[in-house]
C-alpha cells in the first residue's frame, strides 16, 4: 500500500514526467475510461488552443499519483475574463480518498490566482467538487460547451478566483479545440 504523508510533493509537470503522468491518468480511470482520457490528456498538452495551460503531479517516493489539468477557456462576448477548464483530475487507487486530489485542486487554483485567472470551470462529481469551493455553474448564468442533461447538470461547476465575476458576467464558455467533443460533456 502506498502510503501519503508529509513528503507529497506537488508541481508543475516538465517533459520527462509525460509517461508517469499518463501512466496514473491510465490506473486512475481504468480500462474503461483511461484510454479516451489519456488521449485527451495528449491532445491538451500539443494543443495551441489550450494555453495556457497548467499541469501539474502529485509525487510520493518519486512516483506519479496524481495529475491535474488547467486548461485556457474563454466565455463567449466577454473574452476579457481569463478562464481556464479543470480537466481531468487523476489520482491513482491505492491513494485516493487521501486528500491527493484535494491537494492538487488547492495548489493549481492558488497558482491560477497568481496568473490573474477569474474563473474555473469544471465538470465533475456534484458531491467532491463543492468541497473545494465549486458551484453549480448553469444556474449562475455559465452553459457549458455542450449541453449537460438535466439530472447531471449540477455536474458543470464554476469557482470565481477574483471576487465579483460572478454575477456580472455570464453566457456559453468556449474550451480548447481538443476538448471541444461532445464525448467529453458527459457525466
Amino acid at each position: 500500500m502506498l502510503g501519503v504523508d508529509n513528503t507529497l510533493i506537488i508541481r508543475e509537470t516538465t517533459e520527462t514526467d509525460l509517461p508517469g503522468l499518463l501512466d496514473a491518468e491510465r490506473q486512475a480511470f481504468g480500462s474503461d475510461e483511461g484510454p479516451e482520457i489519456v488521449e485527451l490528456v495528449q491532445g491538451l498538452l500539443n494543443d495551441p488552443t489550450a494555453k495556457p495551460l497548467l499541469s501539474l503531479i502529485a509525487l510520493s517516493d518519486q512516483r506519479v499519483i496524481g495529475h491535474i489539468l488547467f486548461t485556457k477557456a474563454e466565455i463567449i462576448l466577454y473574452e476579457q475574463i481569463s478562464a481556464a477548464i479543470l480537466a481531468p483530475l487523476a489520482v491513482v487507487p491505492e491513494v485516493q480518498k487521501k486528500g491527493v486530489g484535494g491537494r492538487l485542486i488547492m495548489e493549481g487554483l492558488r497558482l491560477l490566482s497568481e496568473r490573474d485567472i477569474e474563473l474555473v470551470f469544471v465538470l465533475g462529481h456534484p458531491d467532491y467538487y463543492p468541497r473545494h469551493g465549486f458551484k453549480a455553474a448553469g444556474p449562475l448564468g455559465f452553459e457549458a460547451p455542450y449541453p449537460i442533461p438535466g439530472e447531471v447538470a449540477d455536474a458543470w461547476m464554476v469557482q470565481e478566483l477574483r471576487p465579483g465575476i460572478i454575477g456580472s458576467v455570464k453566457g456559453k464558455v468556449l474550451c480548447a479545440d481538443v476538448l471541444n467533443q461532445p464525448q467529453y460533456w458527459r457525466e
